[in-house]
């Protein structure tokens, strides 16, 4: 199947804000509204997202959004308010082909990764990135991410993705608007399997999304692809703020490996992981989780897929600022400088 990436958002169309998880916050909404106009962007608020909505619409209702906003000549790009819990329960109701045969650009994560592997599976290229919380939980848009938001939005592919100077590990608190603490970014790390060229770039076109809703996929087996579809792809992850242990992480790689896909990938991408976040069910250590992840991780590549190539701490997923990562498109990881470009299909 030929993948397509929708055409940029013209100066004439409008991007549509929807809710397929959860329905929208009257004050989070304006401030995201008022953020992409600053960038040119005119904004439609489709029904789901209205914010006089107590609970999420069913989940008819949201997958009817989505196809309107889709299928609308005057919508150049979509994007979800917010995360949640729930999309899988969408996927059911979506009109696949009215999706394809009206390819318009997505901008989702997390929960939204439903419909991002929904997207991918009809060939069609999704991005990363929310209204809520990437636009809207600063004093003011982080100029990384309003970088990448606008080549997402405006230009034909993200080129090279340059790491950020400065991260946060910080939860945002919207009630006191508390300046976060930001701290300096060591950049990505890189493993090269020890059947890999370390001279040789991989290039392949991405799947994956947040960790949670890859592993809702596998379990469920109902929207995977079909395993070919993934020879010499890009597994690209990241472990949102749940926060999972490195173990949980291991197990589910190790499960693709003894399925036979984890070996099908050429590369990994992996964002960088937070680990402060709302109440959690165990305590990480901030310092060592990230490494932990990536020692399981490499592990089970390196049992499974022992010429991929892997790089860590990439700024996309639930850090912070972050890029909005191209599902579908075609990624080149060189493994000599860690450089990651998307692009030239």
């Amino acid at each position: 199947m030929d993948f397509v990436t929708p055409p940029p958002l013209r100066d004439d169309q409008a991007l549509a804000i929807v809710a397929p998880s959860r329905p929208s916050d009257a004050t989070t909404l304006r401030i995201g509204r008022e953020r992409l106009a600053s960038l040119g962007v005119e904004t439609r608020v489709f029904p789901t997202a209205d914010p006089d909505r107590d609970e999420p619409a069913s989940p008819a209702a949201r997958a009817a959004d989505i196809e309107d906003a889709f299928t609308d000549s005057e919508i150049g790009a979509v994007m979800a308010y917010t995360g949640g819990d729930d999309q899988l329960r969408v996927l059911r109701h979506l009109d696949g082909g009215a999706l394809a045969s009206n390819p318009t650009r997505f901008f989702g994560y997390s929960d939204n990764d439903n419909l991002r592997l929904f997207l991918w599976n009809r060939g069609v290229v999704s991005y990363g990135l929310g209204l809520h919380p990437d636009l809207v939980c600063d004093a003011e848009l982080h100029s990384y991410t309003e970088r990448y938001l606008r080549r997402a939005l405006f230009e034909e592919s993200l080129g090279r993705v340059a790491p950020a100077d400065e991260w946060t590990d910080d939860w945002f608190d919207f009630e006191t608007r508390e300046p976060r603490d930001w701290r300096d970014n060591p950049g990505p790390t890189t493993w090269v399997g020890p059947a890999a060229d370390p001279d040789e770039p991989v290039r392949g076109r991405t799947w994956g999304g947040s960790f949670g809703i890859v592993k809702w996929h596998l379990q469920a087996d109902r929207f995977l692809p079909d395993p070919e579809r993934l020879d010499g792809a890009v597994l690209a992850l990241e472990t949102s703020e749940d926060v999972p242990p490195p173990r949980e992480v291991g197990y589910t790689l190790r499960a693709m490996g003894e399925r036979g896909l984890l070996e099908r990938f050429d590369g990994v991408v992996f964002g960088r992981p937070r680990t402060n976040a709302p109440p959690l069910e165990w305590d990480p250590d901030p310092d060592e989780y990230p490494a932990e992840l990536e020692d399981i991780v490499t592990r089970e590549l390196e049992r499974y897929a022992p010429d991929s190539v892997a790089g860590f701490g990439y700024d996309f997923g639930h850090t912070e600022p972050s890029f909005p990562l191209p599902l579908g498109g075609v990624a080149t990881l060189d493994p000599a400088d860690g450089a990651l470009r998307f692009g030239s299909e």
